[in-house]
């Protein structure tokens, strides 16, 4: 699903990831864990493609059979909206649309009819127990029902893998419990991968595999 070669990074003459190597199979769940300021969100921005690293010909980058050097600005943005889900610490949702636009959004962005991604929206919202919640504004949900919404959005592509940046990180503790336990439950009823870079250590010991990275290196 992911794998990935002698990956670096330099932001001015800081070097923030010293030659990453990291293999990720399809439908596993993938924690990532470590001090402030030791890669980890940089590391997730490149896997999620939203940031590129150093080229050299010893570096591989290959997300779902596709080598993310090879593609051109515009198709690799094409490829993240159909390959790839994110989940961010806040759930970056669009204050003056309603929760069942908030989802369709990628979808539209792909050109999708109307009605079977507002199909498709609704099918996630009752999976996600928010049905009922679908013609609410953001600012009438809760905490905990706003990230689910956003899991939602990352989910309505059907993406192969969710990369998620502290997802729990501005929840209640119960409203996080729940988020984390919905995770393992997508992976069991889409097969989607995740990718989690996370403090909270509750979460990151309940992945198949964590990561901890130390000064830009997994150790």
């Amino acid at each position: 699903m992911i794998e990935i070669e002698n990956i670096h990074k330099y932001y001015g003459d800081l070097h923030v990831l010293k030659g990453v190597n990291l293999h990720i199979k399809k439908g596993e769940i993938v924690s990532i864990v470590g001090a402030s300021g030791a890669g980890k969100t940089t590391l997730l921005q490149i896997l999620g493609t939203l940031d590129l690293p150093e080229k050299n010909k010893q570096s591989k980058l290959i997300i779902n059979e596709t080598e993310i050097y090879g593609l051109t600005a515009n198709n690799l943005a094409k490829f993240r909206n159909q390959h790839i889900g994110f989940i961010f610490q806040f759930h970056q949702l669009l204050p003056e649309f309603t929760a069942l636009e908030n989802v369709c959004i990628p979808a539209f962005i792909q050109n999708k009819s109307k009605n079977e991604t507002e199909k498709r929206a609704l099918e996630l919202l009752g999976f996600l127990g928010l049905k009922d919640r679908a013609n609410h504004k953001p600012a009438m949900l809760s905490g905990g029902e706003q990230q689910r919404i956003a899991v939602a959005r990352a989910l309505i592509n059907n993406p192969a893998v969710i990369f998620a940046d502290e997802p729990s990180g501005n929840l209640d503790s119960e409203s996080a419990e729940n988020l984390h336990q919905l995770f393992f439950k997508l992976r069991d009823e889409f097969g989607q991968t995740f990718v989690i870079v996370t403090h909270n250590e509750e979460l990151a010991d309940m992945a198949d595999r964590k990561l901890t990275m130390v000064d830009g290196e997994i150790v």
